[in-house]
């Protein structure tokens, strides 16, 4: 859970300002991005916790990885913290290492630096991954680049990242609400919570704007910090928004709103700005990563925030209240 954007916004004052840095922390940005030698260097920090172990060492280097794809920049070097609480075995360590360097040779990420530590204030491990990739100043791409007029991309369907964590944490669950065959093939989906090959792919397209990845706070959180940090409003309509139907399964089982649907944790989906003449190089783009081309609305110069459901216009919803802890807790 994130804190409030007034919280947040707190927190951020008290850094000092550095001509060095081009983009410092801000809300709704994937990456900063600071200045070396010419080039401008971005860089994500992300934890990884309470994910399925199996995969933990490859989402940990691919959620940082991803945020740092996003501003246009190749993953190029990072750092790992691996904790874990006194009791953690040496095995487990190893086990996530591998899974880790694997991860990041895959992406041809050279890791750098690291540390492993076991605490008695931890109850479960915890990874923090930072990466670091180079991009010319002019190819660079963040969320506060969406104009008036782009069209809204979304690249994967909503809540993705949700079922499919779900599938392997409560299997047996998963296949009563899913069926059998449908948890099988989740459970093999863990891939698409990674988006940096697609990322790297969109950033080369002329009109493809902004970037933004719908992680904690799912397509809500994301799409209101797109149209803040670019000072637009939006028009989205309910129809085009692609929702795992399996979404739906959960939100009866553990009878959360539709707000909350669409508030989902959906890591590996990214929302973008893409003008209207960059269409079909987005779509041919993103099929040759098996990946359809979902447009969902438009950026508007008029600042509201408008979501169209069954024709009639109402407003978007300022609050993610997303449900992702809730059911991964199986509870």
């Amino acid at each position: 859970m994130k804190l409030a954007n007034k919280e947040l916004k707190m927190l951020l004052s008290c850094i000092k300002k550095d001509s060095r840095v081009i983009i410092p922390p801000m809300i709704g940005y994937d990456s900063g991005v600071h200045l070396l030698d010419g080039k401008y260097i971005a860089v994500a920090t992300d934890p990884c916790t309470g994910v399925p172990k199996e995969w933990f060492g490859w989402l940990l280097i691919n959620y940082a990885a991803s945020d740092v794809a996003l501003s246009g920049a190749k993953p190029e070097f990072c750092t790992i913290n691996l904790l874990g609480p006194k009791s953690t075995k040496p095995a487990t360590f190893q086990k996530i290492m591998k899974q880790t360097c694997q991860a990041a040779d895959e992406l041809n990420i050279a890791i750098v630096r690291g540390h492993t530590g076991m605490y008695d204030s931890l109850s479960d491990l915890l990874g923090v991954a930072t990466v670091y990739g180079s991009v010319q100043p002019e190819k660079l791409i963040t969320p506060a680049n969406a104009k008036p007029g782009d069209l809204i991309l979304c690249t994967k369907s909503i809540g993705l990242e949700t079922v499919v964590n779900f599938s392997l944490i409560h299997k047996v669950l998963a296949q009563k609400l899913f069926g059998v065959e449908q948890q099988e093939k989740l459970a093999n989906q863990v891939r698409m919570q990674s988006c940096v090959k697609e990322a790297l792919q969109l950033a080369e397209i002329s009109g493809v704007h902004a970037m933004h990845d719908a992680t904690e706070g799912g397509f809500i959180a994301a799409l209101n910090e797109l149209a803040e940090a670019s000072k637009v409003g939006f028009r989205v309509n309910w129809e085009k928004i692609p929702v795992c139907k399996e979404v739906l399964a959960l939100q009866d089982y553990f009878k959360f709103n539709g707000n909350q649907v669409l508030a989902v944790s959906s890591t590996g989906t990214i929302l973008a700005a893409v003008d209207a003449q960059a269409q079909e190089k987005v779509k041919s783009a993103l099929s040759s990563n098996g990946l359809s081309a979902c447009f969902l609305g438009e950026f508007t110069e008029n600042k509201e925030r408008v979501l169209i459901k069954a024709g009639e216009e109402v407003p978007f919803p300022q609050v993610a209240d997303d449900p992702y802890t809730l059911i991964l807790s199986g509870t």
